[in-house]
This record gives structure tokens, sequence and C-alpha cells, in this order.
């Protein structure tokens, strides 16, 4: 039995974790399941999974759960705060953990599993775009096993050779194709774009996600972010990363070759095929996902995409260029402005504004800065973030 904790079990990513895991009884367990503070939502799954631990990072929520487990007649301890999460992370009875915490909250959990030497299922992206260089020795270090749940990285994945060590020059690997929808904007102007609703922002045409992932896919900031994870987690630099708008997501993402060919994973768009993945890697396993169907998919559609439109993007590949902490730069603004704007705050059009702020107003630094320095530069920006944005409003 696989002994595994899920960071974020009651989001989108969490949830289809558990819908694969579930479909598997004989060979994964669940050791422990962690949540920010959905109190009713967690204790559904502690009924479902029964794991060990169950841990909210918000203190008063925990207590809740703690009376509610305890109600319930159900065995599970309920642990609170930030280094119970590191703890449920690094446990000696879990062997792959589920990263999916959303945002630079999820940093130090991940860290504390690539460290612990785990099989490390990334679906914070943000763990490699504010510390990837830290991460990555992390993994080195510890002999931990990193595979990508993102669709699009972990399509590169499955397209790279089974050796493939992070040298694309050896591999034959000119470039890497990322993929992305468009999101719900794609073909918006920026008057259209000035009135966008936090409403509309997270009706994606494609895929089920959480609000913040859904702007930042409207934005195409998930793409941006996407790009410095690619960096760390294949070893190309920002000329070698293309991304390439496919409006149907069929086409997760590709690797070309040096010889010409182009390889491309493909699938319908739903997370639990790279989870199923990541979790039965090198071998492959049923994750309840419906086969693609190519006479109803009936055409693929690409083009370019426009920075104008979506400067999003365009910051973040500056980011990535830039170097040093300029991505965890990036995050932290991005992570204020995507706040501000579901709360309303700011216009849709004023996310980019205050992030190219920010990028604007910091000095890069060198690279190879401590966590606790970067933990202290994403503190830093989100304050500075919240005092552009009260002068906003």
């Amino acid at each position: 039995m696989i002994g595994i904790t899920v960071l974020g079990s009651t989001g989108s990513i969490g949830v289809s974790t558990l819908d694969v895991i579930a479909r598997h009884p004989a060979r994964y367990r669940v050791v422990a399941l962690t949540a920010n503070r959905d109190v009713a939502g967690l204790l559904e799954q502690v009924r479902i999974h029964r794991p060990r631990f169950a841990v909210l990072a918000d203190e008063v929520a925990a207590e809740q759960l703690a009376q509610r487990v305890q109600a319930a007649g159900l065995e599970t301890a309920v642990l609170a705060g930030e280094e119970a999460l590191a703890r449920v992370a690094a446990l000696d009875g879990v062997d792959y953990v589920m990263a999916a915490i959303v945002g630079a909250a999820g940093l130090l959990p991940a860290l504390a599993a690539a460290r612990a030497g785990k099989r490390v299922l990334l679906a914070n992206k943000e763990a490699l775009v504010v510390a990837g260089q830290q991460f990555v020795d992390a993994v080195s270090r510890s002999g931990a096993t990193l595979l990508p749940i993102d669709s699009e990285h972990n399509a590169i994945f499955q397209c790279l050779p089974a050796d493939y060590a992070g040298n694309p020059d050896a591999a034959g690997v000119d470039r890497i194709l990322l993929t992305a929808s468009g999101g719900p904007f794609r073909t918006w102007s920026p008057a259209q774009l000035a009135t966008v609703t936090p409403a509309q922002a997270c009706a994606h045409p494609n895929w089920e996600m959480g609000r913040k992932i859904s702007v930042d896919s409207a934005t195409m900031m998930n793409k941006g972010l996407e790009v410095i994870e690619a960096r760390w987690l294949f070893g190309l630099g920002a000329d070698r990363i293309q991304v390439v708008v496919h409006p149907q997501s069929v086409i997760h993402s590709m690797v070309q070759y040096v010889d010409g060919s182009v390889l491309a994973q493909m699938g319908n768009p739903d997370m639990r095929t790279p989870i199923a993945h990541a979790l039965a890697w090198p071998d492959r396993t049923d994750a309840g996902v419906a086969p693609l169907d190519l006479f109803e998919v009936a055409r693929l559609d690409f083009e370019a995409p426009d920075f104008g439109r979506f400067p999003c993007l365009r910051l973040a590949f500056e980011a990535l260029r830039g170097g040093g902490d300029l991505p965890a730069v990036l995050n932290a603004a991005n992570e204020i402005a995507v706040q501000a704007f579901l709360e309303e705050r700011i216009p849709f059009t004023g996310i980019p504004r205050l992030i190219e702020r920010a990028l604007e107003r910091h000095t890069a630094s060198a690279p190879g800065q401590s966590i606790g320095d970067l933990i202290m530069i994403d503190e830093e920006v989100r304050r500075a973030t919240e005092r552009r944005i009260a002068r906003m409003v």
C-alpha cells in the first residue's frame, strides 16, 4: 500500500486526486488530508477516506473540525497551522505527496516533502516560481522524485525521453511548446476587458478550476507562471519555451526535437489524467477519464498569444529573463491583485498594472537567496501592492 498525503485536498486538484485514489483501494491509502479553512469539505473527506491526520491551516477552523470529528466518532487526529502542514508532508508513513495548495502558501509544505525524499506530485506551480533553484536543489539532495501535475508540464514530461536528465541538448530537444486555451477572453477587445467581472473571469470554457487559477487563466498569468515552472522542471531558458494558443485544450503540450519531430500528448481536458499518470508512473492506471474521440473534436486550432491583450504573459517572460527574485515579486503582486479583483476592489485590467509596477520598483537580486529571504520579499511585495490598491480605490 502506498501512503499518500494530499495537500489542498478540498480544492479541485485534491478532489480529483481522491477520486483517482478511490478507484484503486488496494494500491493507495490516504495518510493525511489538508485544507485551509473548509471544515465541512474536509470533514466529509475524513468520513470517506479515514486518514490518520487532517490539517487545517486556520486554527479556529481546526478547532471546529476537531469537535466535529470527535462527535462523529472518527479516529483521525486534527492538527492546525503551517508547521502541521509541513509535518504531514514529511511523515515516515507517507510515500507520495500531492502538493495542491494554491499560491505561495503551498511552498513550505511542498518543500518539506522534497526535503524528506518523497515522490512529490507538484500541482503548486508557485513553489517553483518563487523558489525554483532552492526547490530543485532540495529534490537533488534528498533523492526525491518530482513529477509535474499541471496538464501542460505533465504532457511535456510524457513527451521527453524516459531518461531525460534536464539537459535538452543531450536529449536532442530544440524547444517545448506550452499550449494555452486562451481563456474566456481570447477574442475580447481592450475596451471589453476593462469591463470584465469576477463571474465572467471564473467561467473557464474548458477546465473546472478554483477562482484564483481561473482568473490567472483569464489574464494568461497562469501560462506565464507555467513558463517559469517549465524552466526549472526541464532546464530550458525562456527563449526555448514557446506558448501556443490552442482553444480546444486537447493537445496539452508538445516537445520539438532538433530532427524536426514534434511529439504531443493529447486527451480530454480532465485533470485526473495527469494525476493518475503521476501516481502510477512509470506504469499506467485507470483514471476514470473518457477516451478522446477525435471525430468529435474534428479540428485543432493554433494561434500565437497576443501579448498586448494579455500583458501578464509578457511580464512573466520578463521576470524569468530578469532572474533572481523577480519571479517571486511577480507572483506575490499577482496573488494580491487577483484577490483584489475578486473582491471587486480593482478592475480586471488593474491586475497587470499592479504587477508591472511591482516589477519596476524592485531591483533583481543575485541568484541563490535563502527561502527565508524569498519569503521576506514575498511579504514586502504583498504589503506594497496592497498600498497601491488602496490608492487606486
